[in-house]
């Protein structure tokens, strides 16, 4: 595929679309999501809009559809920013008219279950940006992390190349929601695992295709907003995992099943978010988690060995479901540089 189209982007007082095209969830947690609104207005300048379905649990995939067409289709309205994921939002693919969102392009940002609109947008030729809810990174408690802040406000408001930095700590221990003493204090970090490369003796720049590995599994089942594999032919794959924490041996099957289907090797680098390794249904512990992240690490490999064993691959990049996160354009370009051990992708 040759470069997608960047679509205009917002300045400091323009309106933006705040939607939810997965979940409703901010009508169960209105406490993130009016902080995320709020900074969104006071550290970023800009004025969101609500939607019928933006705080509605249980809409249907008809009012979420008519929700992003109408997002879309209001000149107004300068970007789209997802509230929160979910798990059901390849139900509105169906309902979206393609033509009315490729006649009025404009960046969306979201990840996890979004990956279904990410994807889609791409397919239509336009450049979206995984990455920054207004829930999860907008609304963390006591403060954004700075990293996250300076990658979301370059992918807002720049069109130029940024280059990811690795971060000494992460995070992706979570406190309740619907407690208020959460967001008294920033989550608690710990040390972070450094990049670690695979094949890291070449340059690779392409256009990138990707998002949440278990989205795309299903998008692979459905056969929805994924295009013949040798469109993808010299793309930069990234995949990260989500709370759900996959096992290792899923994340290989699926794998696997891309590899069985021709598309795993179309990709000559593989970006691999740092893998998400605690829940509230799965509290492992800190030698658990390294231990969980390993095994993951260790399934993707051996997936590449056994489809595309020349793929340069770097893995616990910061960005998806764990803190901080970077934002990753969807059809954009990305520039993965072995030897310098850089990424630079192009906003």
């Amino acid at each position: 595929m040759t470069d997608l189209l960047y679509p205009a982007k917002p300045r400091p007082g323009d309106l933006v679309a705040v939607l939810s095209p997965s979940s409703g969830l901010p009508g169960h947690f209105p406490l993130p999501y009016e902080l995320g609104l709020r900074r969104l207005q006071d550290d970023f300048g800009l004025l969101a809009v609500e939607y019928p379905t933006t705080r509605k649990m249980g809409a249907t995939p008809e009012e979420r559809a008519a929700d992003i067409h109408m997002a879309f289709a209001d000149p107004d309205i300068k970007a789209v920013i997802a509230s929160i994921g979910g798990d059901d939002q390849i139900t509105v693919l169906p309902h979206l008219d393609g033509d009315l969102l490729r006649a009025n392009p404009k960046p969306f940002f979201g990840y996890s279950d979004n990956t279904n609109l990410l994807l889609f947008l791409r397919n239509l030729g336009i450049v979206s940006y995984h990455g920054g809810t207004v829930m999860v990174e907008l609304g963390r408690p006591g403060a954004m992390h700075p990293l996250t802040a300076d990658s979301l406000r370059a992918a807002l408001f720049t069109s130029d190349e940024y280059e990811l930095t690795p971060s000494s700590t992460y995070g992706d221990v979570n406190r309740p929601w619907q407690d208020p003493h959460t967001f008294d204090s920033e989550p608690d970090m710990e040390p972070a695992d450094s990049w670690t490369w695979h094949n890291g003796d070449r340059v690779v720049e392409g256009v990138s295709w990707g998002g949440n590995l278990e989205i795309i599994s299903w998008l692979l089942m459905a056969d929805r907003a994924v295009q013949p594999v040798d469109a993808y032919a010299g793309n930069v794959l990234f995949l990260e995992t989500s709370e759900d924490m996959p096992r290792a041996q899923e994340v290989y099957w699926i794998l696997r099943s891309m590899g069985e289907r021709g598309l795993l090797q179309q990709f000559p680098a593989l970006l691999m978010g740092r893998a998400n390794s605690w829940s509230f249904e799965n509290q492992l512990t800190t030698q658990e988690k390294a231990r969980f992240r390993q095994q993951q690490r260790e399934a993707v490999l051996r997936a590449l060995r056994e489809y595309t064993p020349d793929t340069m691959a770097v893995f616990d990049v910061d960005f998806g479901h764990t803190d901080p996160q970077l934002v990753v354009p969807v059809g954009g370009r990305i520039r993965v540089d072995g030897p310098a051990r850089r990424i630079v992708v192009t906003y």
